[in-house]
């Protein structure tokens, strides 16, 4: 076995060093937002700073289900998870109608995926008196049926793109053994876009997790996401940075969990080129 030459191998290290640090630098503000999530007042704003609690404060948790504020954590996994499965179910359907039918002409996808730069800001008033006028401010079902309106058009796109690279010979094959349409799409094309799939479900309930516009205006007291009940922390006098970062960790682990176990599709649907065409 041929040995690399000596300036080749340092350049290998040079490159694994360099990767190290660039994680490093990217994962020191997870480290650190975890670390004051366990620390006491006075250790946050201790100079020079403390970068491992005396003691783990795990009451910086419980005084958050105590206080009820938690709440707000599974507000956003409801409306999140619900939301995604109604732009995955519809936005689908679309895209297959899109991708093989030609719905709407050649045109019709690129004006699809125009309002999904719509800036929420130009629309939330207007939205806000329409939910007034339905009685759907600080509900289920008006945050729900909001946010599917706004991933759809981001789902129609990726699964468009997705169904696009499956060739139509496989949805022939079984149109000739007997299949209906509609079992084409449920024994065709769904496992063959089953990795595009789930790396699109991933985004898309990324992108309601995280919304805050829409939340801080839409909400009161009974569906308050995580995402704005963490500026109820932030006073005119003073911070509650333990809250802040126990609230943070507790907003950030289902999506964190989400990834990780959906991994193995994320890889694999983000390297299909969804984006093509």
């Amino acid at each position: 076995m041929n040995r690399l030459p000596l300036s080749q191998r340092l350049r290998q290290h040079l490159r694994l060093v360099v990767a190290i640090l660039i994680t490093l630098v990217f994962l020191f503000p997870v480290y650190w937002l975890a670390m004051n999530s366990f620390k006491t007042a006075d250790e946050i704003y201790s100079s020079p700073p403390v970068w491992w609690p005396a003691s783990l404060q795990l009451n910086n948790y419980l005084v958050l289900f105590k206080d009820g504020d938690a709440v707000s954590v599974w507000n956003s996994l409801v409306v999140a998870t619900f939301s995604t499965l109604l732009a995955m179910s519809i936005g689908t359907l679309c895209a297959y109608s899109l991708a093989r039918f030609k719905t709407g002409g050649d045109h019709l996808s690129n004006w699809i995926i125009s309002q999904r730069m719509v800036p929420p800001i130009a629309v939330v008033f207007p939205i806000f008196l329409l939910y007034v006028f339905l009685g759907w401010v600080d509900t289920y079902v008006g945050m729900i049926l909001l946010y599917t309106a706004f991933n759809l058009p981001y789902v129609i796109w990726m699964m468009r793109g997705y169904i696009q690279d499956i060739p139509r010979s496989l949805e022939e094959a079984a149109l000739v053994d007997g299949c209906t349409p509609w079992e084409v799409f449920w024994k065709v094309v769904i496992p063959m876009c089953k990795g595009g799939l789930f790396a699109t479900a991933i985004f898309t309930f990324i992108f309601a997790w995280n919304e805050f516009l829409f939340a801080l205006v839409l909400t009161r007291t009974e569906v308050t996401t995580y995402t704005v009940q963490v500026t109820h922390y932030f006073g005119g006098q003073s911070n509650f940075w333990t809250k802040i970062a126990a609230m943070s960790v507790l907003g950030t682990l289902p999506v964190f969990i989400a990834v990780v176990f959906m991994q193995r599709y994320l890889v694999r649907g983000i390297s299909l080129g969804a984006v093509k065409g």
